[in-house]
């Protein structure tokens, strides 16, 4: 597995998550087990069977989480030396030239994306198409309605 960039307040989310796995969520799938082992033939007890299903979700995501963190590069955006150019971790606040639209994004690792919470990936299009440019810059980003024209507003690392 490569290096994944992941941000300090993402790193620290998975961290917080594994956390949560390992230390609540892991003793309740081993007791839930327990007590539909109690009850007696495991051949026909639906909640043994729905709690060692649970057991290998859970236990699943623990080696997923370690193994992301183990792996990744934890960058914090307001240690970088970079200017005002956007750079991984930038949160930039994007004017569509068309409709006036302001929108406004944080630049993160794939696995900390969540376009509902305006967190795009590094790799997404408008990502791409963001990185090393500047406040005042006019952009032309291709996306999946075609093709969007941007200026780039702010350029701020929290």
């Amino acid at each position: 597995m490569s290096s994944l960039p992941l941000t300090v307040l993402g790193a620290k989310r998975l961290g917080e998550e594994l956390n949560q796995l390992k230390t609540v969520e892991r003793p309740a799938v081993i007791e839930a087990i327990a007590e539909a082992r109690a009850q007696g033939d495991l051949s026909e007890n639906a909640e043994y069977d729905a709690a060692r299903e649970r057991q290998g979700f859970v236990e699943g995501r623990i080696k997923e989480l370690e193994g992301v963190l183990s792996n990744a590069t934890v960058i914090d955006p307001t240690q970088l030396d970079v200017g005002d150019r956007i750079v991984f971790g930038a949160t930039v606040s994007l004017e569509d030239l068309e409709s006036g639209e302001v929108v406004k994004y944080q630049i993160v690792g794939d696995l900390e994306a969540d376009i509902k919470k305006n967190l795009i990936s590094v790799s997404s299009p408008v990502a791409r198409g963001l990185i090393g440019k500047s406040e005042g810059d006019i952009i032309l980003i291709r996306v999946p309605s075609g093709e969007r024209e941007f200026e780039v507003l702010e350029v701020v690392y929290i």
